[in-house]
């Protein structure tokens, strides 16, 4: 039997403490042992971005993080984001650009969506192309969520959307 380690971390603002196997990655933890189903399993190489959570306030991969990794951190999923309004713009604008379609890319591209409009509020198009090129969607073609995330930009600095950002 393999050897189990028992971490101790917040997650969406409730303390956890479980034991797990020393390989066992983030995202498997969050969907297994807590029923945090948001994250997704995609490429599982860390390429496509599905499984993208916050830990202590920066993104990760979350197949890519062991949940080892994670003691002592505090996380946070889609659903945490979602519960706390935090993004709730951001997945209005969604919405309204129609930016998503099958959904399974949606809370990585939201999660990386919303450390950019955090870390760069002033961000250009080119900028928003850019930071949301790590997450894959086989489905939109990117142009609506680029145009959602501009939207959110303008709206969060103030400014009306020209749909014709630099």
């Amino acid at each position: 039997m393999a050897e189990r380690h028992t971490i101790e971390l917040t997650v969406n603002g409730q303390a956890q403490q479980r034991s797990v196997e020393p390989r066992q990655h983030l995202v498997d933890f969050l969907r297994g042992s807590l029923g945090l189903k948001g994250s997704h399993l995609g490429c599982e190489h860390g390429v496509c971005g599905a499984c993208t959570v916050e830990v202590d306030g920066r993104i990760v991969r979350g197949c890519l993080t062991l949940a080892v990794q994670a003691h002592g951190c505090t996380v946070r999923t889609i659903e945490g984001l979602s519960r706390d309004g935090d993004v709730s713009d951001l997945q209005d604008a969604f919405v309204r650009h129609n930016a998503l379609q099958c959904g399974f890319c949606t809370p990585g591209m939201v999660m990386a969506a919303k450390e950019l409009l955090e870390h760069k509020p002033d961000a250009s198009r080119s900028e928003v192309r850019d930071w949301m090129s790590g997450n894959y969607c086989r489905c939109t073609g990117y142009q609506a969520i680029v145009d959602a995330v501009c939207e959110t930009l303008d709206a969060r600095a103030g400014r009306t959307a020209t749909g014709a950002r630099p």
